[in-house]
């Protein structure tokens, strides 16, 4: 069986703007940016093939691709695709939560997966439902092309789950809003073949 997988962070929002830790918790809208960055993402592949559309529970990833959605191509929710929960950050400016990430993201450099922010995810809990969500999409035999909306620090995860890659490692799968990964599932192996691709929004500021 073979699939090809488009898999994009959502458009920006106010918060990320504005610098303020977002996560599984908040359920912001898109701003003006985020709509052109849709907007631009929509016209550049807007005769693709897609056909099925997955996003995550928060409306910031559906509403990135709401334009194919209107074109009437299928569309699914699926929470194993939400954002990483950030408890009690979320909702704060990152300035006041650096040194906590920073501590949060060497104890994941150093191979220790299951820290986390009080009342958040480790990245072991977000990589597990994400497995189910994987398993779930992988399964539908009539659905080859596929166009996956997320977030940022899911999708470090979701690739390091595809690419069989040490979660330690997540950091090297960067991400902007409205980037692309194209990845290739195919004989049972994944390869990505496009790696976060922003040619469709270069010239937004």
């Amino acid at each position: 069986m073979r699939k090809e997988i488009f898999i994009i962070r959502h458009g920006q929002t106010d918060l990320n703007k504005e610098g303020v830790v977002q996560g599984r918790g908040i359920n912001s809208d898109l701003n003006e940016t985020g709509r052109e960055q849709a907007r631009r993402f929509f016209n550049q592949y807007k005769s693709f093939p897609f056909q099925k559309i997955y996003t995550s529970d928060l409306k910031r990833t559906w509403q990135t691709v709401g334009s194919f959605i209107d074109l009437g191509i299928p569309w699914e929710k699926l929470s194993g695709l939400d954002e990483m929960a950030w408890g009690i950050y979320e909702g704060m400016p990152a300035g006041e939560t650096r040194e906590g990430f920073k501590s949060l993201i060497n104890s994941w450099a150093e191979g220790d997966y299951t820290t986390k922010i009080e009342g958040g995810e480790s990245p072991l809990e977000v990589q597990a439902r994400q497995k189910v969500a994987l398993e779930y999409i992988l399964g539908k035999k009539d659905e080859n092309e596929i166009l996956i909306c997320m977030h940022g620090r899911a999708i470090r995860i979701f690739l390091c789950l595809m690419t069989d890659t040490e979660l330690r490692y997540m950091d090297t799968f960067p991400h902007q809003n409205l980037s692309l990964y194209r990845v290739l599932w195919e004989d049972g192996k994944f390869t990505v073949l496009a790696f976060n691709n922003i040619d469709h929004i270069q010239e937004i500021a």
